[in-house]
């Protein structure tokens, strides 16, 4: 009877409510809490954002947890830790894991967290659009991805061999560039990643999946749409983003007549200012939309590069492609390149070589229309090179036309070839059928840029 009355008495404690969290439960913040919740069993009472500040004059941040005994958190990581403590799961009491959870909580937020927003919040059309610093977040984010798809190479969890609060922390931050979510007034899409992208980061993309798969994640945040194009700026959807919270913030509460007229008066000055600064920055963005194709200086010419894509996708290359491209090529306007990686002796494992290869195609993606390239990755792990054809319009170096393809290319020499040349014509061709002398070198696998 005793054992039984403590078995109740548990469940019932289980059950109880472990505070109550204020905020916007449909942001990204609070979700993370409320799955860590359901991670650790827990009941919590979620109200409204409204509800904190008639009950906090100052409240501390647009999210509050306020336990039972009424203590106070703000963060939604802390908030997290506190209702599924991490530090007494698995190796529970061992100092170095209590230092890998700080650890991993932190590059959740400040490697992972941070950049990922400075890409996605503008392609929402959620923030102003700023060319060179979303390509830079975006070529952050794509390296940070890449760190974590090499740390969770041989990992199924971050922390131990069991699922913990530290991996619903990251896949909470993940979340938006992952999913595929309808604004709500818009039909605007809330993504980055799309196939293309997690097939790239294909450790991260696994390990992702059996996180938002798990029962008390889908009851939380429930199925999870994956991408299936990338979000893009819209100035128009940009602007109506800015009116609905310029109207949102114009609401004043009627505690008396007077003082509703002054604070309207008020809050309608205060939003003639950003009013205008919107109509700025959508300007702006029309104005980049509107600059000139990097590559409009020079003469279209007679080789269709799309159409070579095509035979060298969808036919074979020896019989097909290469003489398609050698009675099609254009050396009047078309120029041919070889490059090879500067620091060969900083390549450690294979695939790792294979994550800058196709870390900088990620970058290079409006580049694709006027070029085509074969980049191969030879030799084994700790003794390789990486070295390729590139072929796009125009003599000049292409990368030198736009501060956007800036990113990688000077990590590579860089020696122009010429087409006339039969051994020009032998490298190019060893590029396209990865087979070949290629001059002692032993291939180990090849990426295309098309």
């Amino acid at each position: 009877l005793f054992s039984v009355c403590c078995s109740l008495l548990f469940r019932t404690l289980q059950m109880a409510i472990a505070g109550t969290l204020y905020g916007d439960p449909n942001g990204f913040r609070a979700k993370k809490i409320i799955t860590a919740a359901e991670f650790a069993n827990k009941k919590i009472k979620v109200e409204t954002l409204d509800k904190m500040k008639r009950n906090w004059a100052h409240p501390p941040s647009e999210l509050l947890f306020v336990t039972n005994e009424g203590n106070q958190l703000f963060d939604c990581n802390s908030i997290a830790c506190y209702l599924a403590n991490p530090f007494h799961g698995s190796g529970g009491g061992d100092h170095f894991h209590d230092s890998e959870v700080l650890q991993w909580i932190n590059i959740a937020d400040l490697k992972i967290l941070a950049p990922i927003l400075s890409w996605v919040i503008p392609c929402l059309s959620a923030g102003s659009y700023n060319s060179v610093n979303v390509t830079e977040a975006k070529a952050e984010s794509l390296d940070a991805m890449g760190w974590l798809n090499e740390q969770l190479l041989s990992k199924t969890f971050l922390v131990g061999e069991r699922i913990s609060v530290v991996d619903i922390i990251l896949a909470c931050n993940v979340l938006p560039a992952y999913q595929h979510v309808g604004l709500p007034f818009s039909c605007f899409i809330f993504i980055v990643f799309d196939e293309r992208v997690r097939k790239l980061y294909a450790n991260v993309t696994r390990w992702f999946m059996t996180i938002i798969n798990q029962p008390f994640f889908k009851k939380a945040i429930g199925d999870v749409p994956l991408c299936d194009k990338p979000a893009v700026f819209d100035p128009k959807e940009f602007e109506e983003f800015v009116k609905k919270s310029l109207t949102d913030e114009r609401i004043a509460p009627k505690d008396n007549k007077d003082g509703a007229k002054v604070q309207s008066k008020a809050k309608a000055k205060q939003a003639e200012a950003p009013k205008k600064e919107v109509e700025v920055d959508v300007e702006e963005k029309v104005a980049e939309s509107d600059k000139k194709d990097p590559f409009a200086a020079f003469p279209k010419g007679k080789f269709d590069m799309d159409g070579f894509k095509r035979v060298y996708s969808n036919e074979d290359t020896e019989t097909k492609a290469i003489p398609y491209f050698w009675s099609h090529f254009d050396p009047d306007n078309y120029s041919i390149w070889f490059c090879e990686y500067k620091y060969p002796k900083e390549l450690e494992k294979v695939f790792m070589s294979c994550n800058l290869i196709t870390g900088m195609f990620q970058r290079l993606d409006k580049l694709r229309k006027n070029a085509f390239a074969s980049v191969c990755l030879f030799g084994e792990d700790n003794n390789s090179t990486i070295s390729g054809i590139w072929i796009w319009r125009g003599h000049q170096l292409a990368f030198e036309l736009s501060e956007d393809w800036q990113i990688d290319y000077e990590s590579y020499s860089w020696s122009k070839l010429d087409p006339k040349d039969e051994k020009t014509k032998s490298l190019v061709n060893e590029y396209l059928k990865w087979e070949g002398k290629f001059d002692g070198k032993k291939f180990n696998q090849g990426k295309i840029f098309k």
